[in-house]
């Protein structure tokens, strides 16, 4: 089978690239600390037990930018949950004046991507790694979880980022409209909201993983960005 033609490409997202400053951390937020760190990361070993290896699930920005040192990769699916851009952001790909908006795991459904599976290193500072890159703020906008999931060569349990709903970043249900055209304008020092949605859809297809969700988004967000 010939390999999907994106409608979303390279020179569409270069039309929305623009120098964005960072604004830095929110002075007005409440941020976690180490011993927040020390509590999330002590209550995961509770739940993996020693000889059990870790891993980690990557269904957005992960696939292709894992920044994790891992020695295994896996198609995984993940039922209960699903991709949603349902985070808001202020920093990083949008601004306070134009917010962009990123994925999480949102209940229902299903969501098939990358388990990484981690190095035999030392747990608690991997642990610590990972939610000091995931999680920043008070009340924290992901809950980390140890969610079973199935892969081809068998079951597998990997640590997951899902949405909390009462976090400060939760946008809520948003339509369709509204989705597109925040990836298509929003962009943040990282990049754009069409940059990601680009890359995640992308590093999916090379995989083998067919969002139709994701993959309408791109063809929305490419005649969109076209036609300003």
């Amino acid at each position: 089978m010939l390999p999907r033609t994106m409608s979303l490409t390279e020179e569409l997202v270069a039309r929305c690239f623009r120098v964005v400053e960072d604004s830095g951390p929110d002075p007005d937020a409440a941020h976690l600390d180490d011993a927040d760190y020390d509590a999330m990361a002590r209550m995961l070993e509770v739940q993996l037990p020693a000889d059990e290896p870790l891993w980690l699930f990557g269904y957005g920005s992960l696939i292709w930018k894992p920044e994790i040192e891992h020695v295994e990769e896996r198609v995984a699916l993940l039922r209960g949950w699903h991709r949603s851009f349902c985070m808001k952001m202020t920093r990083w790909r949008g601004t306070k004046e134009s917010p962009g908006l990123m994925m999480a795991l949102d209940r229902g459904g299903q969501c098939k991507g990358v388990a990484f599976r981690l190095g035999d290193g030392d747990r608690r500072e991997q642990l610590d790694r990972l939610l000091r890159r995931e999680v920043t703020l008070k009340p924290t906008s992901y809950h980390p979880r140890l969610i079973n999931m199935t892969s081809d060569t068998g079951p597998l349990r990997a640590l997951a980022f899902v949405i909390n709903r009462q976090g400060t970043t939760y946008a809520g249900p948003l339509t369709e409209e509204d989705v597109v055209e925040r990836l298509a304008t929003s962009c943040g020092h990282w990049g754009s909201g069409a940059d990601y949605l680009y890359n995640t859809v992308k590093n999916l297809e090379l995989r083998g993983i067919h969002d139709a969700h994701l993959w309408r988004l791109q063809q929305l967000v490419a005649v969109r960005i076209a036609a300003s």
